[in-house]
């Protein structure tokens, strides 16, 4: 079983009747952030003035998350490792699934589509969003919730997952999401900046000013 964020991120936000991310562009952010987030709770990645920097060498035995520890190798802001590639990454943790058995693909329909991609188990997502939920609408303190949990809740609320965070779940239960949202910034100030202002991000890559 695959169970680090951006692969648990991935099953929260694919659509069985879509064959896939009913929103490619928005997945990819999410799934990219989580990627971040996953490699920042390991000690991978931390913050100095505004400034993501790598810590070890060695590889996280993750190929999605070793690409991702490659790109922040440069030097950047945590909104601009949010961006750069998110394409690819979607991609690679899409293959990844496929390569464990835990999704499945069918060829495009058309010479212009897109393969066509099924969760092999179909409880597993239910079962994820289940999870969560309790999350969500749980009255013990955040400080309890595993930093996974909280991130993948935060993550969902930020990039507007519906089929878990409803809008109104979002008036609702705000000031829950606001903590755990803030859980982030004891990894990294700027990650939690970057995973609130995510619906902006979102905006700008549709405008074509999210990078590649």
């Amino acid at each position: 079983m695959i169970d680090d964020l951006p692969h648990t991120l991935y099953l929260l936000v694919h659509d069985e009747a879509a064959g896939g991310p009913r929103d490619r562009s928005r997945a990819a952010l999410l799934v990219r952030a989580a990627a971040l987030i996953d490699l920042a709770l390991r000690g991978r990645l931390e913050e100095h003035d505004g400034t993501v920097t790598v810590s070890g060498t060695d590889p996280t035995g993750n190929p999605v998350l070793d690409g991702v520890l490659r790109d922040a190798a440069d030097g950047h802001g945590w909104k601009h490792l949010v961006r750069r590639h998110r394409a690819r990454t979607l991609t690679d943790v899409e293959d990844r699934l496929v390569a464990a058995g835990l999704l499945t693909a069918k060829a495009p329909r058309t010479r212009l589509g897109t393969r066509r991609l099924s969760v092999t188990d179909r409880g597993a997502p239910d079962a994820l969003r289940a999870r969560l939920s309790a999350v969500l609408h749980g009255s013990g303190p955040v400080r309890d919730v595993p930093a996974a949990d909280a991130a993948l809740l935060a993550l969902a609320a930020a990039g507007g997952v519906r089929s878990l965070v409803s809008r109104r779940d979002r008036k609702v239960f705000r000031a829950r999401i606001d903590t755990c949202t803030g859980t982030l910034a004891t990894l990294a100030p700027g990650l939690e900046k970057a995973v609130r202002t995510l619906p902006m991000t979102m905006i700008a890559a549709r405008g074509g000013m999210g990078g590649s």
